[in-house]
């Protein structure tokens, strides 16, 4: 793991926002600036997922991203990568150092799978990205069930085992981590702030996070 703190302060942030434990988020990141995610009071995960705002239909990629640094897990100066191989961001700082890249996003399906048939009505990560969606238009652009692809899961830790199977654990953050990123393309940002109760990805007890913008130097 890497870590580097920032530059920047808050204080001289153009954008800052608090948002509440498991409630869908969207907004748009010009090309240079920084975004940044603070995990305010720690463990908690960030259902994150990023798209080119001038062509929807080019949008983060898992695969391309992994291969593109040859790790499965984010951290400092990893690009993250659009389906057409290009990079739309770049991690700058990031104080945690490690982020997961595998373990998607809980869904109502997964609760029933992983849980029991009696979780199946609790809110998830899936139903927030669809509901941003419906609500926000995505600034003016076109989505569907299907633009939702796999996402990044900032400061949860999904290690995997020497079996090649994935394990949900307590996570490596704590109150007042962040990761930040330099826009490499104008991004509309989806995130989810999860509201899983069920595993430790959030210390069983979803809270909020804090975004911050800034144009960049």
């Amino acid at each position: 793991m890497q870590t580097l703190e920032s530059i920047y302060t808050a204080d001289t942030a153009v954008f800052s926002t608090i948002h509440p434990a498991g409630e869908p988020w969207v907004h748009t990141v010009r090309a240079g600036q920084i975004f940044r995610i603070v995990d305010l009071e720690g463990n908690q995960a960030v259902d994150t997922l990023f798209y080119n705002a001038a062509d929807p239909t080019e949008r983060y990629s898992l695969t391309h991203t992994i291969a593109a640094q040859g790790s499965l897990y984010l951290t400092l100066g990893t690009r993250l990568m659009s389906s057409e191989g290009r990079p739309m961001l770049t991690i700058v700082a990031d104080t945690c150092g490690r982020h997961d890249t595998l373990g998607g996003a809980c869904s109502c399906e997964s609760n029933t799978v992983r849980y029991a048939l009696e979780k199946r009505h609790m809110h998830s990560c899936r139903d927030n990205f669809m509901t941003a969606i419906a609500k926000s238009g995505m600034g003016g652009l076109a989505f569907e069930k299907r633009d939702v692809v796999s996402n990044i899961n900032f400061f949860m830790n999904v290690p995997v085992t020497p079996e090649g199977k994935l394990t949900f654990e307590d996570g490596i953050s704590a109150p007042g981590k962040y990761v930040e990123m330099r826009a490499e393309m104008e991004v509309v940002v989806l995130v989810s702030n999860c509201p899983q109760l069920n595993n430790p990805c959030n210390a069983y007890n979803p809270t909020p996070v804090q975004f911050l913008v800034w144009d960049g130097v």
